[in-house]
């Protein structure tokens, strides 16, 4: 990014909900047109979805920002992602956490996040081809746990591998126009349910691994 893109980029961030210092610093660092194709790399910059491969979107920016500052990572977390597409959101949590675990059920997908993972130099990101709806069991339990597609109900799999103290965001609904931001967080005598953002739009959560 140019130093006036960085600026306008940044700007546009705070005006929209994202104010932690912490979360602006690491996507100030990540180049969002990394994780875009060609044809888009001009508008990489704007707050705007984005298309990608497989029929999937790279989110707009301030929702990145605004589910990351949700989670409030700490330097000490291990954080799992569902839904890695090219890579954007797993960058910048890389920034903020010790280690960051995303899966993603398109292959080339999950392959194209690690080539871009790797040219960043990002050691502590491990892409994992999979049913995200599944989490990770071999690697639970989980500090933070983020979800970049909408399920009915926050998965059973996925409550299950979230730490006692530990913070899951993730958008639910059943159709495109009906979903909502949500943070679920795990307490000793069960999960507590809070609305961050009605009106969202993600991709569904699909099971199952896609063979392309």
């Amino acid at each position: 990014m140019t130093p006036e893109q960085t600026m306008r980029f940044l700007v546009t961030l705070r005006t929209r909900g994202v104010s932690d210092k912490r979360v602006l610093e690491a996507m100030e660092s990540v180049d969002r047109a990394a994780f875009v194709s060609e044809t888009f790399a001009e508008r990489a910059y704007e707050d705007v979805p984005l298309p990608i491969a497989s029929g999937q979107t790279v989110s707009q920016p301030s929702i990145v920002g605004r589910m990351t500052q949700a989670l409030d990572v700490q330097p000490r977390d291990k954080v799992l992602e569902v839904g890695t597409g090219t890579g954007y959101q797993a960058a910048i949590l890389s920034k903020l956490a010790r280690r960051v675990y995303t899966v993603e059920r398109h292959r080339a997908l999950a392959a194209k996040a690690r080539a871009i993972h790797e040219a960043m130099g990002l050691p502590n990101v491990t892409q994992i081809t999979g049913d995200g709806s599944r989490g990770l069991p071999e690697q639970a339990p989980f500090d933070r746990i983020i979800v970049t597609a909408a399920a009915e109900d926050p998965p059973g799999p996925l409550l299950a591998q979230l730490r006692v103290g530990g913070s899951m965001v993730l958008p639910v609904g059943v159709s495109d126009a009906v979903q909502t931001l949500i943070k679920v967080t795990r307490g000793p005598d069960g999960f507590e349910y809070d609305e961050l953002l009605p009106l969202v739009r993600f991709v569904p959560l699909v099971e199952g691994v896609e063979h392309d």
